[in-house]
């Protein structure tokens, strides 16, 4: 008797389950579902009615954001080289130095800039809810406007510190010293170091619904780790490439195909082939369900 009283109660459960307890305020009850209110499916829908506005925008717009987005990502190559100038070559320094790559993701991110790597989750959800043609040219024109004005911005601020109109001959041959890791790696080795750097930043576009007002933090830890882990990132990193190719350090050839094209792709792995399809695989039944 007891065993099978057990056993209907446990089956009698999960009818109520998903509800705070009959006996609670209202304010409680508001209190629960407030707390609650970040699961993935939530999570997912917030991402995915972002990256529809995103879908949705005027060219104008975001070619201005894809711009301003280029040119705020390359305080983050030039902090490093600022705190770099000024720090002992030291194996603790690169724990600095790094800290310095987050300053550009904290503007272009809580700045609602259009920076290519975070599309690669957000304007990829609606395409993989509701998978048309439209929603796959809305993608691609995204992609193609945001990626060639981030790397237009990330080009004139290489072009004002390689004249020096911005920094000095000190900060340029720092800036010059910091951005020459990336010659470093062969093309493979970039497109493999791109893939984490990919996933991470998508994850960042992820986790910000629910960060609140913890976000600037959440960007400095995992924009942190792509900089100690020596990652690549592609519109970061193309302000580098830019720099080493106006200072003769490298070709044009050099700074596309040895760098841009890698880190893009490899970027596109990380934050689309990974990232995107496990965010949206882990609530695609329930959304069918509810469908």
């Amino acid at each position: 008797m007891d065993r099978k009283l057990c056993r209907d109660d446990l089956e009698a459960k999960p009818l109520d389950e998903a509800k705070p307890s009959a006996d609670m305020s209202e304010d409680d009850k508001q209190a629960v579902t407030d707390q609650s209110s970040g699961s993935a499916k939530v999570v997912h829908e917030v991402v995915r009615l972002q990256g529809d506005e995103e879908l949705g925008r005027p060219l104008q717009s975001l070619l201005f954001s894809g711009l301003a987005a280029g040119v705020a990502i390359s305080a983050s190559p030039l902090t490093e080289a600022f705190l770099r100038m000024r720090l002992p070559h030291e194996e603790w320094t690169k724990l600095v130095v790094s800290l310095g790559y987050t300053v550009g993701f904290v503007i272009v991110i809580l700045g609602k800039l259009q920076l290519f790597t975070e599309s690669t989750v957000t304007a990829v959800l609606p395409l993989a809810t509701y998978p048309t043609f439209r929603n796959l040219g809305r993608l691609l024109r995204l992609w193609t406007i945001v990626f060639a004005a981030n790397l237009a911005g990330t080009f004139f601020v290489a072009l004002l510190v390689a004249k020096q109109i911005i920094v000095g001959p000190e900060q340029l041959a720092a800036a010059v010293d910091v951005s020459g890791a990336i010659l470093k790696k062969g093309p493979e080795a970039t497109l493999l170091a791109a893939m984490p750097a990919g996933f991470l930043i998508a994850s960042v576009a992820w986790i910000l619904p629910s960060a609140r007002e913890s976000a600037i933090w959440v960007i400095i830890l995992i924009t942190y780790v792509i900089s100690l882990g020596e990652f690549s990132h592609v519109v970061a990193g193309s302000g580098e490439a830019w720099l080493l190719m106006l200072m003769g350090q490298t070709t044009f050839a050099g700074a596309v195909g040895g760098f841009i094209l890698p880190a893009l792709v490899g970027n596109l792995i990380g934050g689309t082939g990974l990232f995107a399809v496990l965010a949206h695989g882990q609530v695609r039944n329930e959304i069918e369900t509810n469908d």
